[in-house]
Parts: structure tokens; sequence; C-alpha cells
């Protein structure tokens, strides 16, 4: 965001605005996101948010956001790097205007792997809207006529700027076919079960344990992954689950991130974790 704003000649400060939660929450609440793109009104090009928020986990409300955003004449796109494969998406039913996502994180496809663009057929189909043209989105037909100006491709092809990595591609081919196999509503409603029993499983321990760990990933707005807020000697305690098998992630300054996967985490995984978890206070 801020490179584009200097390629357009603006200064950060002056063409984006961020939307922050309340004093004393973690989290963003849909009507402040709301109140904030309808105060600012048709001053507003572009409403962007990420489909789930990396550091909370929280699952943000795309559908009123993009109405939200509509309504004051923008347009509304969403990185989905820690959405896809993990929760529910309807990205042409919620007439999202255009989103972007990776696929090295739930959709499996390895570190580097190819990255997945959606743009609305509305604005596919639009072959005037100004962006950077690049060889592989010029119409297929004409490309190798070598005339001037740009002829884009009239559906999502028309905003690629160069061929995708074959040898990737077949890594996410093999990916999206257990996806396929498995299906996104039988993954959704396991991972549910499976973030619920994580969630009962840590508030258990830490009751027993009088250690302070905070949940601050909301229950009703979250796919798969739980931020905890781990105060006292937090780095400690994830290095101790790091190194007993547990690959979570840490957050500066004090939060741990653990993500029970439905595709490939079990119940007893979970438990286990647990194990580990209590464990780990009692050494520290």
């Amino acid at each position: 965001m801020e490179s584009q704003a200097k390629i357009h000649g603006f200064a950060y400060e002056d063409a984006v605005v961020e939307v922050s939660p309340r004093e004393g929450e973690h989290t963003l609440r849909t009507e402040d996101i709301v109140q904030t793109i309808e105060s600012l009104g048709e001053s507003v090009a572009l409403v962007m948010f990420s489909g789930v928020n990396y550091y909370t986990g929280q699952v943000f409300d795309m559908d009123a956001i993009t109405k939200a955003g509509h309504k004051v004449g923008a347009y509304v796109g969403f990185d989905l790097a820690h959405a896809a494969g993990n929760v529910a998406l309807h990205l042409h039913d919620w007439n999202i205007d255009f989103a972007v996502w990776c696929t090295y994180k739930y959709l499996n496809s390895s570190p580097g792997g190819i990255s997945g663009v959606f743009i609305h057929e509305k604005n596919a189909s639009d072959t005037s809207l100004p962006r950077l043209a690049g060889w592989w989105g010029h119409n297929e037909d004409e490309r190798f006529l070598m005339k001037k100006g740009f002829e884009a491709m009239p559906n999502v092809d028309g905003w690629q700027l160069s061929n995708a990595q074959v040898l990737l591609q077949a890594a996410h081919l093999a990916s999206l076919q257990l996806f396929a196999q498995a299906g996104m509503p039988q993954l959704t409603a396991k991972s549910k079960k499976l973030t619920g029993y994580l969630e009962f499983v840590i508030r258990e321990v830490g009751q027993n344990s009088h250690y302070p760990i905070e949940i601050i990933t909301p229950t009703e707005a979250r796919g798969c992954q739980l931020s905890l807020l781990v105060p006292q000697e937090g780095k400690k305690l994830f290095d101790y689950l790091h190194t007993h098998g547990v690959v979570g992630d840490w957050r500066e300054p004090n939060s741990i991130r653990i993500a029970p996967v439905p595709l490939y985490n079990s119940f007893e995984d979970v438990y286990r974790f647990g194990q580990i978890l209590k464990n780990g206070i009692q050494q520290g």
C-alpha cells in the first residue's frame, strides 16, 4: 500500500487510512470498519483488507465490507493469504472486485508456491480498465503479431504479466486435487470442531496452571487459527513447544499462533499439544 501511494505521488499518511481496534480490544468491529468507510465517503478509491487477519486470526465480514465500499463508489479487494483453504469464500457472490492470495499456507503448495488472483467477471470483461500490462495478458491470438498497443484478454488472464512456473503449478495441482476430494464444506466443518477443541484444551490448561494465556481470536469469526497472548516469558514457552514437535508461529511481542489444520491434523494432535503446553508451563 505504501509503494502504491508513492508511485502515484502521494505520501502514505495522506493517501492511506488505517482502521485500528478500540482501546482495550484486540480485534476490529465490523461496524467500525463500515463507519470509517461511510465517513470518508466518495474520497475513498479503494477499500482493501485481509480476509483473515494474520496476527489475531479474525475473519472479517467481507460481504459487509464490500457493500460499504461499493456504496461510496470504491473498488473493494482482499488479501486472502490466511483465508484461502482455511475458510469458506464466496468472492463472486459477495461481489468482491478482486482478491489475491498465496498458496504455501493452508493450500500446502510449498514455500514460494504459485499465487492466485480473483477478478470479478464484471471487471475482467472490461478490457478498458487501467492495469500493468504484460505479454501473457495480451490477446493470445495476436501476441506474435508484435503490433503496438495492448489488447487485454477479456478475463482474469488479462492481468497476467508473466508465465506461471510449471513445476509450481504441478505441486499446486496435487494439493488442489486433495482439497477437491475432501471438499471445503467437510473441511470447514471439521475445522470448527477441531479449533473448538483446541480452545477447550488451552483454557483447561490455563485454568489449572494459573498461567496467563489469553486467546484473542474471536470465537464467532475465525478459521483454524488461534492467537495466544502470553505476556509471561512467551518466547520461552514457544521455544519449548517448538523443540517438542509443535509447529507454531511466534509474533512479537508476545503472541503464539497455533493452527490445527483440518486436512491433516487430528483431535489426538490437539490433545497431545495440550499435554506439551501443560509441560512447557510447568517447566517455565
